[in-house]
């Protein structure tokens, strides 16, 4: 414990900072490092110069020296820099042999780093020692042949020294190996320098095949172009589009091919090779190729030319779609319409082959109705612009063999294919292919389509034929037996179109009856049988109520030109009205009676207005409960309705409701007549107190106010519903306009014999 202490008491006690504020003058690092520089504080003295005077003190050192680097050498003797450092110290010494003996040391310890092989050859070749250097040389690429550099230096000392042939002789021995495309030009270059045109071309051909490149190839072209050889170069550029063929054709080669064809003038073969390279590169691989081609087409080419670019281009944009997606009808459609324009025939039928046989992969017609116009504009294609009528022949046919017609069929093509029969004069041939269209897969628009034919041919007999099929097959299409019924019609046989028009009426389904029977109205009206039509009428009245059709009956009533027209019309509209009482749709009994009085508006008299105008019912406004898809309330919701006097009389609660409203308004109107009889005396008794109270005009006018107000809000109310009591507040509604007749008569005597009791009392 008392050690502890004592350690304790030994430890000094760090004086604490008082003053921590900056100093004025701050010191930082690097001034302290460049005060350390200018000072060269670690900067040794050099070591004393040593002058050796006499040879036995120069032995001394070189035994020294070479003690020193024996030493590194033995402690680590694969670092070859040790090696190197020690000959080239003997080597400054001149001494030769001994450089060359650490070399041949160091090459047993690692032969192959290239440093060394260097490093020996360089001092070879310094003391002008010629074969020792070509002897090292002769080992390094003996040993590592695949060094570039001691192939460089060999051969570079080589033709320093003007030995030529054994130059070659090392660029041969080298061009064994295949180096890479440098080494093949420094021979070829090597060759050219000393103008061995011949040896350089020989050197290129062996090149381009070691290296089958596109630009190898280029350069090999060039090199003949600017030697002046122009046959050659050009046969250096075809023999390079066969050796590419057409798989691994390349856009650079020939636009290089075109760019020299094009410094000869030679117009017609550049663009020959551009198409020729435009129809065997994929689009996307020749964007160079276009804008040569287009550039060259504006110097030098038509408008033609130019079009033709323009057209090479875009028909190589829809080849990629439709390659990219054959089932993409669309783009083949646009791809033809570019060849149609330009193209040969044979192109254009190789086009409309390749396009038809993506042929859709599922039997819906959905799917089939964009690629039977391929077909269309096939046929139409050899019909007018190729006017081949038999290959025409031919593409319909296959065409109506490839649909399934047992599925679904196309129409329009088995009309086009009759329609080019007839085009043919080959009548016969039309009918046969019309009949078995209708044979395979009757459809509306393939018989109407036959009948209008037959129509425009006049073969009526054919038409009624064709009509009787046509109802077999579809009995309740209305517009077919109008049609028939207008063919007979035309034909001036009356009793068959309505035999038709009979038949057609007693069908048990049609899809709509209702022009149906406008027709056959229409029909014996044109014919003026007016019975026929009355009883056409009646037999319709019959089958349906509807407001139209008394409406129509009422005007072909009022027609007619005959003296009882207005009885006959009013009876009518009267026999509609009773009929119509127990009709739910308020909205079509309104439509008749308001064209009812438009009729007595204007062939009716005051009376007979008065009538109609009786009948006019009341427009309310009720109110009605909602109620939510799950059963809850869902608020109330206004709408309108149609109070009729004639539904109102029958209910005995509105004629109650209508008489307590009555009776509200008589003491309205008393309540008036009373404070009337009252103002005049008030006005005398208050005019010598008028300057002394101003006020009391202002308040009679405000109770005034008021009572009217109160009344108003009371007619308000009274019109308003509610369908908590949806009979009673229905039937009242309107009591005012029901009982007209009944409390309206009361209501005037009593307004008539008290305003009689007024006059006497003021007599």
């Amino acid at each position: 414990m008392a050690s502890t202490a004592a350690g304790k008491q030994r430890i000094p006690k760090v004086a604490k900072v008082k003053n921590k504020a900056p100093a004025e003058v701050q010191i930082t690092a690097e001034q302290l490092l460049r005060e350390a520089k200018e000072r060269e504080l670690e900067l040794l003295p050099p070591p004393p110069k040593q002058k050796i005077t006499d040879e036995e003190e120069l032995n001394d050192y070189k035994l020294k020296k070479r003690k020193g680097f024996e030493d590194n050498i033995r402690k680590n003797r694969t670092v070859i820099s040790n090696w190197i450092k020690y000959a080239q110290w003997e080597e400054s010494l001149k001494e030769i042999l001994r450089a060359r003996s650490i070399y041949e040391r160091a090459l047993d310890v690692d032969h192959r780093n290239i440093t060394l092989w260097l490093k020996y050859a360089e001092m070879e070749m310094k003391s002008r020692q010629v074969n020792h250097a070509r002897n090292i040389w002769d080992r390094a690429i003996t040993i590592l042949p695949r060094v570039n550099q001691f192939w460089y230096k060999y051969t570079y000392m080589e033709e320093m020294l003007g030995n030529v042939a054994g130059c070659r002789q090392v660029f041969e021995r080298w061009m064994e190996w295949e180096p890479d495309e440098q080494a093949w030009h420094s021979y070829i270059n090597f060759e050219l320098r000393y103008k061995e045109v011949d040896k350089a071309r020989t050197i290129y051909e062996r090149f381009v095949m070691v290296h089958p490149e596109v630009k190898n190839w280029i350069k090999y072209a060039r090199f003949e172009e600017k030697h002046g050889y122009i046959a050659h170069s050009r046969k250096v550029y075809e023999r390079a589009v066969e050796f590419f063929g057409e798989e691994h054709v390349d856009e650079n080669l020939f636009v290089a091919f075109a760019k020299f064809e094009e410094t000869q003038k030679e117009f017609e073969r550049v663009r020959v090779i551009y198409k020729y390279a435009l129809d065997r590169i994929p689009k996307h691989q020749a964007q160079e190729l276009f804008k040569y081609y287009t550039m060259f087409e504006k110097k030098f080419g038509d408008r033609r030319g130019i079009e033709d670019v323009i057209v090479s281009k875009r028909r190589f944009q829809y080849e990629e779609e439709v390659k990219a997606n054959p089932h993409n009808y669309d783009a083949w459609f646009d791809y033809l319409r570019l060849v149609e324009n330009d193209a040969d025939p044979d192109t254009v039928r190789e086009v409309y082959e390749r396009a038809i046989a993506n042929i859709p992969p599922i039997q819906e017609k959905r799917h089939w109705k964009r690629y039977i116009y391929l077909w269309i504009n096939y046929s139409l294609y050899e019909e007018l612009e190729v006017k081949d009528p038999e290959r025409t022949r031919q593409v319909y046919q296959a065409c109506l063999d490839l649909i399934p017609h047992k599925k679904f069929t196309f129409a329009k093509i088995w009309l086009l294919y009759a329609q080019f029969e007839i085009r043919q004069k080959n009548l016969q041939g039309a009918r046969k292919v019309m009949g078995t269209a209708i044979g395979k897969c009757p459809k509306n628009k393939l018989l109407k389509g036959y009948i209008e034919l037959e129509l425009q041919l006049r073969e009526f007999d054919r038409c009624r034929k064709l009509y009787e099929k046509y109802l077999e097959f579809s009995p309740e299409n209305c517009t077919t037996w109008i049609k028939f019924a207008e063919l007979e019609t035309i034909l001036g046989d009356m009793e068959r179109a309505r035999g038709i028009f009979e038949l057609a009426i007693g069908q048990p389904r049609l899809d709509m009856p209702e022009v149906l029977w406008k027709s056959y109205i229409d029909f014996e009206i044109e014919q003026e049988e007016f019975g026929n039509t009355r009883n056409l009428y009646k037999r319709l009245l019959q089958r349906t109520q509807h407001v139209k059709v008394w409406i129509s009956y009422a005007k072909f009533e009022l027609s007619i030109d005959s003296s009882d027209r207005l009885q006959r019309c009013r009876q009518i509209f009267e026999e509609a009205n009773k009929s119509m009482r127990n009709c739910e749709e308020k909205e079509e009994r309104l439509m008749l009676l308001e064209s009812w009085s438009d009729f007595e508006k204007e062939f009716g008299s005051d009376t007979t207005m008065e009538r109609v105008r009786n009948l006019l019912p009341e427009k309310v406004k009720k109110r009605r409960k909602l109620t939510a898809e799950d059963g809850s309330d869902a608020g109330w919701e206004e709408y309108y309705d149609y109070i009729f006097p004639e539904d109102a009389a029958n209910q005995p609660n509105l004629k109650l409701l209508a008489m307590a409203k009555m009776w509200k308004r008589q003491q309205i109107v008393e309540e008036d007549r009373e404070v009337s009889e009252k103002s005049p005396a008030a006005e005398e008794m208050t005019s010598p107190a008028s300057s002394d109270d101003p006020a009391a005009p202002s308040e009679n006018m405000a109770e005034k106010n008021d009572s009217d107000r109160n009344t108003a809000s009371e007619t308000e109310q009274e019109k308003t519903y509610d369908d908590r009591d949806d009979d009673d507040s229905s039937s009242s509604s309107e009591s005012d306009s029901n009982d007209k007749d009944d409390g309206g008569k009361e209501v005037k005597e009593k307004k008539e014999n008290k305003s009689g009791d007024e006059d006497k009392d003021k007599d």
